[in-house]
């Protein structure tokens, strides 16, 4: 049987795009996640992403439990802090933030987390993780304490990828931040995605269909989306069938 990192690499090989929907267990009900439970699989959501940049309740594993009941679409954690563990889950994106030059981001919070983790019997993927100025101040930004990549420095993200994948990281996440004003360009996608071999993902201020179809034809294999679903489910249906619609020249 594939591990989920096995299934994602060979998704790529095929340039066969997915869509993620990323989940904050802070802003859902279990009425809300009924719902998206149900759009997303009537729209074949490729995976969740469960976490936040902050997580102040306690209802992660209640939240990833009733997703994992009530569907087969796998559960990866997001986690913004090491407290974000979960069992329940099905892999966790285990994150380094390569793009600033704070070392509790990149190697101090995973020794304090690295007992409990590997005690968590989930899949482990190491991960490149990447933060692009939207335009704005972000949870992430300002709780890493850490300057964003310039969004027109496409050469600095390249070469930051580029870096993280030598360095072993298994996936590469760039992120423009929850609700940021300003996406990452397609002409950053673009050159991150010719240059690495890894799987790259692609978040943060994706609002629209067209957006995500012109990420993924830029050189994104997986698109996330969490605030404006929040604000607009229905956004799930026309989102993953534009993600799904690509097919990239071979």
């Amino acid at each position: 049987m594939k591990t989920l990192y096995q299934t994602l690499q060979a998704k790529k090989e095929r340039h066969q795009k997915s869509f993620a929907v990323l989940i904050d267990p802070d802003k859902v009900s279990t009425r809300v996640i009924d719902e998206l439970v149900e759009r997303s699989l009537a729209a074949k959501v490729d995976y969740f992403l469960v976490g936040g940049s902050l997580v102040i309740s306690d209802n992660l594993d209640a939240c990833i439990q009733q997703l994992k009941s009530a569907c087969d679409i796998p559960v990866i954690l997001f986690p913004g802090s090491p407290s974000q563990v979960s069992k329940y889950a099905d892999a966790l994106l285990y994150l380094s933030l390569i793009s600033g030059r704070n070392p509790e981001l990149l190697i101090g919070q995973h020794v304090i987390s690295a007992p409990f983790v590997k005690a968590s019997g989930l899949e482990i993927i190491p991960t490149g993780y990447m933060v692009i100025d939207g335009g704005e101040p972000t949870t992430v930004s300002y709780i890493s304490n850490a300057s964003p990549i310039p969004s027109d420095k496409d050469d600095i993200a390249l070469c930051t990828a580029m870096a993280g994948e030598m360095l072993g990281k298994r996936l590469i996440y760039m992120d423009a931040g929850s609700g940021a004003k300003r996406p990452i360009t397609e002409s950053m996608i673009e050159r991150v995605s010719a240059h690495i071999e890894v799987p790259l993902i692609i978040g943060g201020g994706i609002t629209s269909a067209e957006k995500a179809y012109r990420n993924c034809k830029a050189g994104a294999d997986v698109i996330v989306v969490g605030n404006a679903i929040e604000k607009k489910p229905s956004l799930i249906t026309e989102m993953a069938a534009a993600v799904h619609s690509v097919r990239a020249v071979v």
